[in-house]
């Protein structure tokens, strides 16, 4: 873990480069210096259908949903969670110029006794 999950609206594929962006999440999830490199995932699914606020066509969203292990103080989820939104934030700053976006994120963490993994880029990493 973490495993991010972007949804995002189908409007805005003529605006935002959505592979650019999981480049973005990835490298900054791994700059928090919180979680090893062979442990994290991210994807992105663009919903066809959906109905934002008060339903204009132009309205469009981008949800940020991350899933991480247990073992992380308050803070350092908080630091991670704030670092992460930064960034995209940042990084979409035209779609803000717009009054037709939201955007959201949200850290879970995982219940360890109910999650099971193998991983095998692990060794691969931890070998250089």
């Amino acid at each position: 873990m973490p495993h991010m999950v972007v949804e995002y609206s189908a409007n805005l594929d003529a605006s935002v480069d959505i592979a650019q962006l999981c480049t973005l999440l990835s490298r900054t999830i791994f700059d928090t210096g919180l979680f090893e490199l062979g442990a994290i995932r991210v994807r992105a699914f663009r919903a066809e259908a959906y109905a934002v606020a008060d339903r204009l066509p132009e309205n469009g969203f981008i949800d940020l949903n991350l899933r991480i292990g247990k073992g992380r103080s308050a803070e350092e989820k908080k630091r991670a969670g704030e670092a992460i939104f930064a960034a995209v934030t940042a990084h979409l700053a035209g779609l803000f110029a717009t009054p037709h976006f939201a955007l959201s994120l949200e850290i879970r963490e995982i219940d360890a006794d109910l999650s099971w993994k193998k991983n095998a880029i692990h060794p691969r990493l931890r070998g250089k």
